[in-house]
């Protein structure tokens, strides 16, 4: 697990044609969210009432409904919430019942997206190589991904600590986040994002050099922590988090006294990258 955003849940977005896919790992493949597949291939602004039409069309679609479909938890712009969701397989007997043009196409994607999951598990390099490309495509540059990515590895060993130490619960690595990012930045996670203006985003994909450095800091010193004192329990992992956060943090305001201004910025980077390109 890699973010915030993603606590205890492995949550990511796809796109097919533009449509945003929510797909979260369970038992090693991708369950993808229903209502967005049906959003993605339909004209509808209601998808629930959609599906409700679609199973009394296809009766048997309807009773083998329990078997598809399964409840899972799903990173929402409210947090994470229980979603209904179906796998490759489920998927593709889904599509069956949906009358579109887009259906063919999206089957390709989806077996597409299916075996690259097998792939990734063979060999997790794969996965790497993709994350890369996907914040190339979308106009990053070559250094800051390099530091997006080893900040995604700084969290990965971080959330795995937790685990092992007691935080089992999905509030815990809320809890542990927030003390890290409010001790580093003087905001929560949420709050950060408000200050962005994001919604759905991803936070860090919208951070800057300083402010991905530093969130890797407070991370890889709350980690160091952990491990040199052996922590146990939430309550003491949550007091190792503060003095993580509080390392970066000290570490942040030195900078912005040197620097005559804040490090915690409004701008959204990619756009602000975007705007600089257009510029020239």
């Amino acid at each position: 697990m890699d973010e915030q955003n993603q606590i205890m849940v492995d949550t990511k977005i796809a796109l097919f044609k533009g449509r945003q896919i929510r797909k979260t790992l369970h038992n090693n493949e991708w369950w993808f969210v229903v209502e967005d597949v049906v959003l993605a291939l339909i004209d509808s602004s209601d998808p629930k009432q959609y599906i409700q039409r679609m199973k009394l069309r296809d009766p048997e679609l309807n009773k083998g409904w329990v078997q598809i479909v399964h409840a899972l938890e799903v990173e929402t712009t409210g947090g994470g919430q229980k979603m209904l969701c179906a796998n490759t397989e489920g998927m593709f007997r889904i599509i069956q019942s949906i009358p579109s043009p887009k259906a063919e196409p999206f089957k390709r994607w989806l077996a597409k997206v299916g075996y690259e999951r097998i792939q990734e598990i063979e060999n997790p390099e794969l996965a790497t190589k993709r994350t890369r490309m996907l914040y190339k495509l979308k106009g990053y540059s070559d250094d800051w991904i390099e530091k997006r990515m080893r900040g995604i590895a700084i969290r990965e060993e971080l959330t795995d600590e937790w685990q092992k130490r007691g935080a089992k619960e999905r509030i815990d690595y809320e809890i542990l986040t927030a003390e890290i990012s409010k001790a580093t930045f003087g905001v929560t996670p949420s709050e950060y994002q408000k200050l962005k203006g994001l919604a759905r985003e991803n936070l860090r994909d919208h951070m800057d050099d300083f402010e991905l450095i530093f969130t890797m800091l407070g991370e890889r010193a709350t980690t160091e922590i952990h491990r040199t004192e052996d922590s146990q329990g939430v309550s003491k992992l949550k007091s190792d988090a503060k003095a993580g956060g509080a390392i970066a943090g000290g570490a942040r305001k030195k900078l912005e006294k040197r620097l005559g201004r804040s490090v915690v910025s409004k701008n959204n980077f990619l756009k602000n990258s975007e705007q600089t390109k257009r510029l020239k």
